[in-house]
């Protein structure tokens, strides 16, 4: 089995994190992959695009439009840059956190609704989630990080989790941050939970 996914969102929400745990998974699982990371602008709320795939040998990094089985995106607008990838029966999974640019702020902007991004991603793939970042749990009166949430959300797609099991991932979040095992575990479980395909 394989799974090329591409997830695209704003620096400082973890993109480029989620991307190296799958990395470190599929290595720890002696599973081929590949990761591409694209920056933006090298601030906070730049664009930024992961391309990871698995199961793969001897393919280039990059994947093509419409070939992603699974795209993830971090921030509702940038969804946008995100459905060109979508494989027609594949699945696209939105965090709906909104950073609206300056120039939204500002009013000369337009910004997508949840409901006109929804429509868009039901035209390019086959299931859709969306993951409120209202349900975000909380530790100690403070939200998780969203990142591993997302990443447990994103095991619960059965095409990724053919290719890597749920508990190879918590083993290497466990291993990447043995002080903050327990709440990462928790995170990552509840992302596993929340995970609801439905077509479109």
């Amino acid at each position: 089995m394989s799974c090329d996914i591409v997830l695209v969102g704003v620096g400082g929400q973890g993109v480029l994190t989620i991307g190296d745990l799958l990395l470190l998974t599929a290595f720890a699982a002696d599973v081929p992959a590949s990761f591409c990371p694209t920056k933006g602008m090298a601030q906070r709320g730049g664009f930024v695009k992961v391309e990871v795939r698995l199961g793969r040998e001897n393919v280039g990094p990059r994947i093509g439009e419409r070939s992603a089985d699974l795209v993830v995106a971090m921030e509702r607008s940038e969804a946008l840059r995100g459905l060109p990838y979508a494989k027609p029966d594949g699945t696209f999974l939105l965090f709906d956190h909104v950073w609206e640019p300056a120039g939204v702020m500002l009013g000369d902007d337009p910004y997508p609704t949840l409901d006109e991004a929804a429509e868009t991603i039901r035209e390019s793939a086959e299931w859709m989630i969306v993951l409120d970042p209202a349900d975000l749990p909380t530790r100690d009166g403070q939200p998780v990080p969203a990142n591993v949430y997302v990443l447990g959300a994103m095991l619960g797609v059965p095409r990724l989790a053919d290719v890597l099991a749920a508990s190879a991932v918590e083993q290497v979040l466990a291993d990447r941050w043995p002080k903050a095992a327990q709440s990462n575990l928790e995170t990552f479980r509840a992302g596993l939970n929340a995970t609801s395909v439905s077509s479109p």
